[in-house]
């Protein structure tokens, strides 16, 4: 380790010591890692106001149009860059200093969110505009993302990575249980555009972490781009654990999205809740993926990877139904709850299951094909989803989640089994 490197490790031990825990081992060991501790901080201040921009963009939608498909295609245009542009995004993470690519698609976020907001604020947005906006930020996401999950080797010891993607979860979904709420006090008290600004100013403090951080060099074996995406695909396809991963990914990504994209208007239309109502949503739904994240290493040991996977699947059954029946927030509160729990479950463990059967030298590439798998599958189910519901109504539409969630899920079982334990596994050093 150089002088240089030994300052910045000084500099971040001091102004984050004391703020987590710090164990010797078990579920939050990762935090005895500097880095990793200021890497997370920063990352849970950016997902909260990530956070914000998410409520204040689904509400506006839901003031600007009437149309359950464009509320819905809020969520898919999250989504959307990642499925469009993920795989390259790895091959770029593969190729060059992934802090460097994190550091620019930081950068650019800021910028975007902040024109979203002098937008908002001074009334120049429109649903159409609004979806663009969404998308632009969506391919700053797709962009860092790969870099960040793949840099979590750089962070911590190869043993306790199952550990730093479940904390990185963690750090999610705090911000999901806090941000929801304070945006919709935002909203109620100020306007969207605060939300928005909000956001802009919440990548400062990942920005600095990064600038601080010097990673030890990896060894880079650069491709053009497009052949190098074209051996991540070779890869996951001719790899039969991690095929198998995939498509169950697909498939629940799909079935989620019909909870995730339609909650705006279910909210706004079917309860005839306000901005506060929906805050307090998926605030729980933060809450519910926070109190089951620790658990998760236990019950995937003592059920295996499909056996955790039904259980997250048949709780976002039990909350599709129930949203889709009840017409008042307060009982759809153990929905959002119930269905946190089940988000936190399903992702953590597919993402991890894909990181631990890929190579390191196209870690990046297997990590973002997987996203644009399982996001893509997200993104297609908010349009159909939001088409079915202004087809036939949300009710409708939320119990046509469940149905294809359950009928695909058996399906899949069989015909795509998830790995056994220890199967296509790889040693990392």
């Amino acid at each position: 380790m150089s002088r240089e490197e030994e300052i910045v490790e000084e500099v971040v031990e001091t102004t984050t010591s004391g703020l987590v825990p710090q164990p010797s081992g078990g579920t939050f060991s990762p935090f005895r890692y500097p880095i990793f501790r200021a890497i997370w901080i920063a990352n849970l201040f950016s997902n909260l106001g990530s956070t914000l921009q998410s409520v204040g963009a689904a509400w506006l939608m839901t003031e600007l149009t009437p149309s359950h498909q464009l509320v819905a295609l809020v969520q898919a245009s999250a989504t959307v860059p990642i499925m469009l542009f993920g795989m390259f995004a790895g091959a770029i993470a593969d190729n060059y200093d992934r802090r460097r690519v994190m550091l620019a698609a930081q950068v650019g976020m800021l910028t975007v969110s902040a024109a979203l907001a002098a937008l908002t604020y001074a009334g120049w947005i429109s649903p159409f505009l609004l979806l663009a906006f969404t998308l632009t930020v969506g391919a700053g996401t797709a962009l860092n993302s790969p870099a960040w999950q793949a840099s979590v080797r750089q962070q911590v010891a190869p043993k306790e990575i199952p550990q730093a993607i479940a904390l990185n979860s963690i750090s999610f979904n705090i911000a999901r249980s806090i941000g929801p709420a304070l945006g919709g006090v935002l909203i109620s008290l100020f306007d969207v555009s605060f939300a928005f600004a909000m956001n802009a100013v919440s990548y400062i403090g990942l920005i600095g972490v990064l600038l601080w951080w010097r990673p030890e060099a990896r060894q880079i074996e650069r491709r053009p781009i497009l052949p190098a995406v074209g051996v991540g695909i070779r890869y996951c396809v001719s790899n039969g654990p991690l095929r198998r991963i995939l498509l169950r990914g697909l498939a629940l990504g799909f079935s989620l999205a019909a909870y995730q994209s339609l909650l705006p208007a279910v909210v706004s239309d079917h309860m005839k809740g306000t901005e506060l109502d929906f805050g307090m949503m998926l605030g729980l739904f933060g809450i519910g993926s926070i109190t089951a994240a620790p658990f998760i290493g236990t019950i995937r040991t003592k059920l295996g990877l499909e056996g955790i996977l039904a259980v997250g699947a048949a709780m976002f059954v039990f909350s599709l139904s129930l949203v889709a029946e009840v017409h008042a927030v307060i009982y759809a509160l153990p929905a959002a709850f119930i269905a946190g729990m089940g988000w936190v479950w399903i992702l953590t463990t597919i993402n991890t299951a894909v990181q631990m059967r890929s190579p390191d030298e196209i870690l990046g590439r297997c990590l973002s094909i997987y996203q644009a798998v399982t996001f893509g599958g997200m993104a297609l189910g908010s349009w159909i989803w939001g088409m079915i519901a202004d087809w036939k109504s949300l009710p409708f539409a939320l119990h046509a989640g469940s149905v294809f969630l359950i009928v695909s899920f058996a399906t899949l079982r069989i015909l795509a089994p998830l790995p056994r334990p220890g199967e296509g596994v790889l040693k990392h050093t």
